[in-house]
C-alpha cells in the first residue's frame, strides 16, 4: 500500500506542479502516509518543498477555528449556542435578524447570517484584487466597530453563506473567552496534544528559513498575509507533516478530551442539500451512488501567494493533503481526484 501511496502523491504532486511553483501532496491510508513535493520553494530558490515546508494554509485554518470551539465547549468553557455577543466586549453592536441572535455554532457553521467580509472590505478588493496584504487592517477595534453597520443576509442559523467575517470573529471571541492570543489558543488546544510544532501564525528565524516563498497566479513572488484579529479565517501556516497528524487526529481522535471535540465537530450538521452539508468546520459531501457513494469530508484554503486542500473520508481512513506556493489557482480538482482514486482502491479490496 506505501508504494501505491507514494506512487499517486508523486503523479499527483507533478499534475499540479505543471501550474504551480511548488507543491507537497500527502497521501494517507490506516497508518501510512507519503509527502511527495515537486517544482521550487520559490523563485530564487531551486529547493523543491518537502514534509517540513511552511505554507500559508489559508481557509484549511477555519477546521482549527471551529475544533477550538468545540475544545471549550467539552470542558464547559463555552457553548455552541452561546451569543456571539457575550464573548465579546461589552457595548458591542452585534447584528440580529428577527430576534435571533448569532451563536458561536453559527458562526462555526457559515450560518450566521454574516456577509462574506469585513465591513468596508468589498469595495476596496474589488478595486485593487492585487492589493498585497489585504486583511492586515482588520483589527479587533476595526472588526467590532465595522459590526454595528452590518445587516445580516439571512436568519441566523436558517442558511449557508461563507463568511471570513465570521470565522473570523469566531478566533477572536474564543481566544477573548480563554484569554489569550489566538495563535496560542490553537497552540494549547490542538496543536501541542497532537505534536504539530510548525502550525504558525508567526514564523520565526528558524521556520522561515523552511519557508515556501508566495506566488501570484503568473508566478510573480507576493508579501505574505497576515489576517491581525481575523486570524481565525486564515492566518496559518502549516506543513504537510503537521496537517497530517491533524487529519489522522479526525479518524484517531486524538488524545483526552480533544477526541471529545473531535467527535463534537462531526455531531453538528446543517444540511445543504440531500447529498451535501457542513459540520463545525469542515463541509462534506457524499458522492453519487455510481462513484461509490464515498464519503468525502475536506477544507481548501487560499491566499494571495498560496493554495491548500485538505480531505478524508473517516469510514475508509484515507486522506489527502496538497500544498501550493501559487495563489489564484486551486489544488482542489486534482486532490479530489486522488482522495475518489484511493476511496475507489480501498473498496475494491486488497492491492
Amino acid at each position: 500500500m506505501a508504494q501505491e501511496l507514494a506512487i499517486l502523491a508523486q503523479q499527483t504532486a507533478e499534475r499540479l506542479a505543471e501550474r504551480h511553483v511548488g507543491v507537497v501532496v500527502a497521501a494517507l491510508a490506516e497508518d501510512a502516509v507519503e509527502i511527495r513535493g515537486a517544482g521550487s520553494t520559490g523563485a530564487d530558490d531551486s529547493r523543491t518543498p518537502g514534509p517540513d515546508t511552511l505554507f500559508e494554509i489559508g481557509s484549511v485554518t477555519k477546521p482549527f477555528t471551529a475544533l477550538a470551539l468545540a475544545c471549550l465547549a467539552v470542558t464547559g468553557r463555552a457553548g455552541l449556542d452561546e451569543p456571539l455577543a457575550d464573548l465579546l466586549p461589552a457595548g458591542t453592536a452585534v447584528p440580529a435578524r428577527d430576534g435571533r441572535q448569532i451563536s458561536l455554532q453559527h458562526l462555526a457553521t457559515h450560518t450566521s447570517g454574516l456577509p462574506r467580509l469585513p465591513r468596508g472590505m468589498l469595495l476596496p478588493a474589488l478595486l485593487h484584487p492585487s492589493k498585497p496584504d489585504p486583511y492586515a487592517d482588520c483589527t479587533a477595534d476595526a472588526l467590532l466597530s465595522g459590526l454595528a453597520g452590518t445587516r445580516l443576509r439571512a436568519v441566523p442559523g436558517k442558511r449557508f453563506r461563507y463568511s471570513n467575517l465570521g470565522a473570523g470573529l469566531l478566533g477572536l471571541a474564543l481566544a477573548r473567552r480563554a484569554g489569550t492570543d489566538y495563535e496560542s489558543l490553537i497552540t494549547r488546544e490542538i496543536c501541542a496534544p497532537l505534536g504539530m510544532t510548525d502550525t504558525v501564525v508567526t514564523v520565526d528565524g528558524a521556520r522561515s528559513r523552511r519557508s515556501a516563498q508566495g506566488h501570484a497566479r503568473r508566478g510573480r513572488p507576493v508579501a505574505p498575509w497576515h489576517l491581525a484579529d481575523l486570524g481565525g479565517a486564515g492566518a496559518l501556516r502549516s506543513t504537510a507533516t503537521d496537517l497530517a497528524a491533524f487529519v489522522r487526529a479526525q479518524w484517531d481522535g486524538g488524545p483526552g478530551e480533544l477526541a471529545e471535540a473531535i467527535r463534537l465537530t462531526r455531531a453538528v450538521e446543517h444540511r445543504r442539500s440531500p447529498f451535501a452539508w457542513v459540520h463545525l468546520g469542515w463541509s462534506a459531501h457524499r458522492l453519487h451512488p455510481r462513484q461509490g457513494a464515498h464519503l468525502q469530508i475536506w477544507h481548501n484554503g487560499g491566499t494571495g501567494g498560496f493554495s491548500s486542500f485538505v480531505g478524508f473520508d473517516p469510514e475508509k481512513r484515507l486522506a489527502v493533503i496538497a500544498l501550493a506556493n501559487t495563489g489564484g489557482r486551486p489544488v482542489d480538482r486534482p486532490a479530489f481526484d486522488l482522495l475518489r482514486t484511493l476511496q475507489q482502491d480501498r473498496a475494491s479490496g486488497p492491492t
